[in-house]
């Protein structure tokens, strides 16, 4: 039997990396889950890949009548939900001189006020004992120039996962973060940075890794099923490092 068996779960950002990864080892483990992206022909390829046991609803995490149709399409199709993955983001790179309001404003729309929301959206749909993983970041402990928004924004989810973990223990329900370090997925490709300085910055970042390579969306997904499970059933309000030594050793 899956650790996940009868569960059902919702995941944001579900179509592509961490987020299909995860969709998948949480049915691998016996979840119906529900993706949620902004792209069809992305969620169309997931469920292709997926099976049965998924079930996709597009929409923007920036909209919240887009996030209340996500939490209705999945209580009516698939009753409460006992698993939320809040994992949209957006990784753009910019120093802090060159930002002006409207990056600003894009920035934290999708990473903390589009993940915050997904939140207080489900949070009804959720039910008693249910587990509530944020995507943060290794760059939310670090100053990696140019970072500042993509860093504040997660690090403004790790306090978010703090305090609803306060506001939801009464319920049994158990929020936590799972914060990747360098992970290969479409994710690096669209911070902004010319194919060069990209690869020479994939270089740099690798170097500064214990075991010297970008780690699998994979390998962030067995953590956020931990999370998700049973086996993390004393953990709440924590953050589990899937770094590859990138800031400890």
């Amino acid at each position: 039997m899956g650790k996940l068996e009868g569960k059902v779960a919702v995941i944001t950002g579900g179509a592509s990396g961490i987020g299909l990864a995860t969709a998948q080892e949480f049915i691998n483990n016996g979840a119906k889950v529900v993706i949620f992206s902004r792209g069809q022909e992305a969620l169309d390829a997931a469920v292709e890949q997926l099976g049965s046991n998924s079930y996709a609803v597009q929409g923007d995490v920036t909209n919240h009548a887009d996030l209340e149709r996500l939490f209705s399409e999945t209580t009516s199709k698939y009753g409460g939900v006992d698993t939320l993955f809040v994992n949209v983001g957006k990784g753009k790179l910019a120093p802090v001189e060159d930002t002006d309001e409207a990056f600003f404003d894009d920035m934290m729309d999708v990473n903390f006020k589009g993940s915050y929301f997904t939140l207080q959206k489900g949070i009804k749909s959720l039910n008693d004992k249910a587990s509530v993983i944020m995507t943060t970041s290794y760059l939310n402990e670090v100053g990696f120039g140019g970072s500042s928004l993509l860093s504040a924004s997660k690090a403004a989810l790790r306090s978010v996962v703090r305090v609803a973990s306060a506001e939801l223990a009464p319920r049994g329900i158990r929020v936590n973060a799972v914060s990747p370090g360098p992970i290969g997925t479409p994710f690096w490709g669209k911070i902004g940075l010319p194919d060069d300085v990209l690869t020479g910055a994939a270089e740099a970042i690798t170097a500064q890794t214990a075991l010297k390579r970008f780690g699998d969306p994979e390998e962030v997904a067995k953590a956020v099923l931990f999370l998700a499970s049973d086996d993390s059933s004393y953990i709440i309000g924590e953050e589990i490092a899937v770094q590859g030594g990138i800031n400890s050793i």
